[in-house]
């Protein structure tokens, strides 16, 4: 990525996660950057177009989950993958917007509900990837039913869930509580938990 480029949308993302996307100028994006309009206008035609540009960059490809890349062995391994990768990945768009301050995390979850609002599409996109996420999910549940490693009367659905929204329900909570640093270790205590329950 052209390193002008590529220093605007770090300087608006970080802008956008301080305050809403209405609040933040243009005018404030081009002098937070140094360059001049003109070199803004040379990558984005607008301030749109940026959000856009960075919650997709950050959003969905960042955050993006390709689940054949990750352990078929068992369910114990695949689990664990997909908390290291999504746990790895969040610390590196942090560590690209040189953010140590864990207390403002919530302001992650804020861009995305401005994003929410701004694109009509967006909503549609979210729900596309939670949907693959369903699935990649369910396929692993339903492959560890199969070859007997796990047992339950619950449903590959319903075990897929049950997985899913305990961390969507930990994160925000401990966000907001400024303990991100231990999301990871909070969660994999109690996928253990709830695998441990499971296991044949």
């Amino acid at each position: 990525m052209n390193e002008s480029r590529e220093h605007i949308l770090k300087t608006a993302f970080i802008l956008f996660l301080q305050k809403s996307f209405k609040e933040v100028t243009l005018k404030e994006i081009v002098e937070k950057s140094g360059l001049s309009k003109g070199a803004f206008y040379h990558y984005f035609p607008s301030k749109e177009k940026l959000f856009h540009e960075i919650v997709e960059i950050f959003y969905f490809k960042g955050l993006k989950i390709d689940f054949d890349s990750f352990s078929k062995i068992s369910f114990y391994e695949f689990y664990h993958d997909v908390l290291n990768h999504t746990i790895t990945n969040f610390w590196k768009i942090k560590e690209f917007l040189e953010d140590t301050n864990d207390e403002d995390d919530i302001t992650y979850y804020t861009l995305v509900l401005d994003a929410v609002k701004l694109f009509p599409g967006f909503k549609e996109q979210v729900n596309k990837n939670h949907a693959q996420k369903l699935a990649g999910w369910e396929h692993a549940v339903q492959s560890a039913i199969n070859r007997g490693e796990i047992k339950s009367r619950m449903t590959a659905r319903q075990i897929t869930q049950l997985f899913i929204y305990s961390s969507d329900g930990i994160t925000p909570h401990m966000v907001l509580d400024g303990k991100i640093k231990e999301v990871h270790n909070e969660i994999q205590i109690l996928w253990d938990g709830l695998y441990a329950d499971l296991k044949a």
